[in-house]
């Protein structure tokens, strides 16, 4: 059996997805595809994924794409344990919620990063655009908190896919210093899910990739247009509903962002 996932480490999407594949058992490989920042991804890895974002996953010469599909082909390739609750209603709930997080919460963290490490927006822009992801962020940690009123877990009685589509993006959060309040069930959750080995691997992953990076310099590769951040769907809804229209045009202008390929 071989399985391939193209990832990056500090994919959300890719988090859950090797969660996913850490809790089946399933051993994988991780390449990271040459080409993503400048939007010239090319290779096998379009091949797997003609929209060319991570994860993408190959088994066995079955290449599906898009984070959520990828977990649906998981659940269904290794049958145990199962990551989805039993019943067609909390299967339900547990999607919603992991589609809520893809989007809109996604943006938000995505948002952050433009603000901090690719210094998209100076002063008085910046400021209102940090303090609305930092509003927004607040207000889906109250959300959040009630999804677990009776439960220990976001899938139910046990870690499973609602929780593994979670932790990745409180994650992040927490890395941005916003971090649910101590002494809440939402906090008390995220260590727990924090302290599993397959979450423990993949957050370690994400922080060896940076230590001792120099993200500092990516943005001034971005101010020169041989960086290209990915502005799809709700993270350009975000920066434009937030106050960042003019980071917007202003990316378009400078040419260092970028939109899904066309399909060849």
């Amino acid at each position: 059996m071989s399985v391939t996932l193209y990832d990056h480490p500090l994919s959300p999407y890719a988090q859950k997805v090797k969660i996913a594949l850490r809790e089946k058992g399933v051993e994988f490989g991780a390449p990271l595809p040459g080409g993503l920042g400048a939007g010239g991804a090319a290779g096998e890895f379009v091949a797997a994924n003609p929209r060319a974002e991570v994860p993408a996953l190959v088994h066995d010469g079955v290449a599906v794409f898009d984070s959520t599909i990828i977990l649906e082909y998981i659940e269904d390739a290794w049958l145990t344990p199962a990551l989805l609750p039993a019943t067609p209603a909390e299967r339900a709930r547990v999607r919603m919620l992991e589609e809520v997080m893809d989007t809109h919460y996604e943006a938000i963290n995505w948002g952050l990063s433009e603000l901090r490490w690719f210094g998209r927006a100076k002063g008085d822009q910046a400021t209102m655009l940090e303090d609305a992801a930092r509003r927004q962020t607040q207000g889906f940690f109250a959300w959040l908190e009630r999804q677990l009123e009776g439960r220990d877990w976001f899938n139910g009685e046990a870690f499973g896919w609602g929780d593994l589509a979670v932790v990745p993006y409180l994650n992040g959060s927490v890395g941005h210093g916003l971090a649910p309040s101590a002494g809440s069930k939402l906090s008390a959750w995220l260590t727990r899910a924090n302290a599993r080995p397959s979450v423990a691997a993949t957050t370690e992953e994400a922080a060896a990739s940076v230590r001792g990076s120099a993200m500092p310099n990516v943005a001034e590769l971005v101010e020169k247009g041989l960086f290209k951040r990915e502005y799809r769907d709700h993270r350009l809804e975000w920066m434009i509903k937030s106050g960042g229209v003019d980071v917007v045009l202003k990316g378009l202008e400078r040419d260092n962002i970028r939109f899904t390929p066309d399909f060849n």
